[in-house]
């Protein structure tokens, strides 16, 4: 019952002072506000690069990629043992890696080669010759056709799968299915293949971390690409996907434990690539950047409690008599601590909420202007999870206490006599 009569007067109190009110609680709706928009914008660049490694298949994924050359004693040595990833390694651990979900072998080819569509219509865009499990391992859906099938890599077929940009450029709105398509063998090559496109794909967007745009590729069978434009066996690199991030481990250590069977027990040909890793470099600089911003903004928050405990001390002066008089009439030092530490609580706590309501707007604000700022995004996400707001609430409430403390136990301890004889 105390408690609610201290809310009451505290009400009273804040509106008997409207503006003075509405101005010390500005500073707090800035301070939380400024703080969840910053920790928005920081939640979004975590969305953003998560959404990113979505593009290039997620987390559970690593990649054996051939090398050239070995560490000895911290010196990069040429590899010369001779050997070479080729798609009888894919095909091993397929079988023999009770680990791996699935097993995507690629040759990448990102230089601007030209592609040629039958009205002479022609692009600079790279190409990758893929089997059956690339379109499924990255959960990439067709717009158009049919994407490579087994058949296709097993007779080397002519054919090809557009991305969206490419199949764009060369024919607009027309259907590309069934129509052939002319691809250079290299960036300067005059000699061109002839393929027959049998899908497109659904736009995919740029990646970020790598800086290509999956729509501006074409795919082919892998043995195609093998037999008409590398001229050899080789498989520069296989990615292979785990049931589970906590598998990732044993994976690896199995995919290398085949490799090297199969080549002379040698590891110098090859190496490894744990998209884990350079996730946790890109989350812990986003950490970094959010609690570098959260901080910066968290400075508002403490001019706020400043101007919060200011208003208290000088509530506290103007009402010396009303204490005196108070505890005259019974009113223990304990309600006086507890009427001025409502006004305080009760002051930032509705400061808090009307900061939610600014710092979602502001953090739209922001994500509108980061996207201005790094280009390179359409769009940047603001994140703003109910647990923030929560504790936005619970920090402003915090706030209060902390602010307000000083103040009410200076009231508390007023004698009576000397706060009646106040003028």
């Amino acid at each position: 019952m105390i408690f609610i009569e201290s809310i009451a007067v505290a009400i009273r109190a804040l509106l008997i002072n409207k503006l003075r009110s509405l101005l010390t609680m500005l500073g707090i709706t800035i301070g939380i506000a400024a703080v969840l928009a910053m920790v928005a914008i920081g939640d979004g660049a975590k969305t953003i690069i998560l959404e990113d490694l979505e593009k290039i298949s997620g987390i559970n994924v690593f990649t054996v990629l051939q090398t050239s050359f070995k560490w000895v004693a911290g010196r990069r040595v040429p590899a010369r043992s001779g050997e070479y990833l080729n798609y009888g390694d894919v095909q091993a651990i397929e079988q023999e890696c009770s680990y791996v979900q699935i097993v995507a072998p690629r040759i990448p080819e990102w230089s601007r080669v030209l592609i040629q569509a039958p009205d002479g219509t022609n692009i600079r865009a790279g190409y990758n010759g893929v089997d059956e499990d690339y379109a499924v391992a990255l959960a990439w859906d067709l717009a158009t056709g049919r994407f490579i099938s087994e058949e296709d890599v097993k007779n080397s077929t002519r054919v090809a799968v557009l991305g969206a940009n490419v199949a764009t450029a060369l024919f607009g709105e027309v259907s590309p299915l069934g129509k052939e398509i002319k691809i250079a063998r290299r960036t300067t090559s005059a000699t061109k293949e002839r393929l027959t496109v049998i899908g497109t794909l659904v736009p995919r967007g740029r990646s970020l971390e790598f800086g290509f745009s999956f729509d501006d590729l074409v795919f082919m069978p892998i043995t195609t690409v093998q037999q008409r434009f590398t001229g050899n066996d080789r498989i520069p690199q296989i990615a292979v996907h785990v049931h589970t991030v906590e598998d990732m481990p044993q994976a690896i250590a199995e995919v290398k434990t085949v490799i090297k069977k199969r080549h002379r027990n040698r590891d110098d040909f090859f190496g490894t690539f744990d998209v884990r890793l350079g996730l946790a470099r890109l989350m812990k600089i986003s950490t970094l950047i959010k609690t570098a911003l959260g901080g910066i903004a968290g400075f508002s928050l403490l001019v706020g409690g400043i101007g919060i405990m200011n208003m208290m001390l000088v509530a506290v002066g103007e009402r010396t008599r009303e204490i005196g008089l108070r505890n005259a009439c019974g009113a223990k030092r304990s309600h006086i601590l507890l009427q001025f530490l409502s006004e305080s609580i009760l002051l930032c706590s509705i400061g808090g909420i009307f900061g939610i309501g600014l710092g979602i707007f502001a953090s739209k604000g922001m994500a509108h202007i980061a996207v201005r700022i790094v280009k390179i995004v359409p769009e940047w996400p603001a994140v703003l999870s109910p647990q923030w707001a929560l504790i936005s609430v619970f920090f402003s409430m915090l706030l209060g206490v902390s602010f307000g403390l000083y103040p009410a136990i200076k009231a508390r301890q007023l004698s009576p006599i000397e706060a009646l004889r106040t003028e």
